[in-house]
C-alpha cells in the first residue's frame, strides 16, 4: 500500500509544472493546453524513468495513483530541506 505524502496534491501540481518545463526544454514533448493532467502524469513519469531521474514501478503496478505518487516523491526530493512542501519523512 502506498503511503500518501503530506502535501501530496500540492507536490503533484509542482511536479507537473516543473516536469512540463523539463520535458519541453529537453525537446522530448510539446504539451498542449488540452492535454489532461492524467496524460501529463503518464508522459512525465515515463520520461523521468527513461532519463533515470526515478526508479520505475514494476509494470504490473503502474497506475495513475502510483505514477502521481512517484512524481510527488520526485519533486519533494528536488526541494530544499526547509521548503514548506518538503515532507519531513
Amino acid at each position: 500500500m502506498v503511503k500518501k505524502l503530506r502535501n501530496e496534491s500540492e507536490l503533484l501540481k509542482l511536479a507537473l509544472k516543473v516536469g512540463v518545463r523539463y520535458a519541453e526544454s529537453r525537446g522530448a514533448v510539446q504539451f498542449e493546453a488540452t492535454d489532461s493532467a492524467q496524460e501529463k502524469v503518464e508522459i512525465l513519469y515515463r520520461l523521468l524513468v527513461h532519463d533515470k531521474h526515478m526508479q520505475p514501478l514494476p509494470e504490473d503496478q503502474v497506475s495513475q495513483k502510483a505514477m502521481r505518487h512517484k512524481l510527488a516523491i520526485w519533486i519533494s526530493r528536488q526541494l530544499p530541506e526547509e521548503h514548506p512542501l518538503r515532507d519531513g519523512g
